[in-house]
């Protein structure tokens, strides 16, 4: 795989993301539902929302290893969030601290939602190129 981003703004260093990604030759392409705080038995968690998000990024990292790709290859991020004050406010470190550790530097969308799954309050959605 051939990865190049583009990003004509130097705002997005701040943020860990890119405005555009281009793959080139990639072997395979991963779609990864919206991975939310549910634990192994099918629990929602009942935490707050920046221990929502490492159980999600836990799953999320299970989720792209067993299918054979690395986290680093992650090209599109989408996250849907209950409250963009509190995300930013209480997530962000816990955000930014697992992008870098993967050397991921993504496309990526932040939602605000009414609601989510059994009241859950942050849902991330990848799309991951090897």
């Amino acid at each position: 795989m051939q990865k190049r981003t583009i990003d004509p703004w130097k705002w997005g260093e701040q943020t860990n993301s890119v405005q555009a990604v281009e793959i080139k030759q990639a072997e395979g392409t991963l779609y990864c539902s919206g991975q939310v705080a549910i634990g192994a038995q099918g629990q929602p968690s009942t935490a707050d929302m920046r221990t929502q998000l490492i159980q999600v990024f836990q799953n999320l990292e299970q989720l792209i290893t067993e299918a054979g790709y690395e986290c680093g290859g992650i090209v599109r991020l989408n996250i849907f969030t209950t409250s963009t004050t509190e995300f930013f406010t209480t997530c962000v470190d816990v955000y930014q601290g697992w992008l870098t550790r993967h050397g991921v530097r993504q496309a990526t969308t932040l939602l605000e939602v009414q609601g989510l799954f059994a009241g859950l309050t942050v849902e991330v959605e990848a799309t991951v190129v090897k």
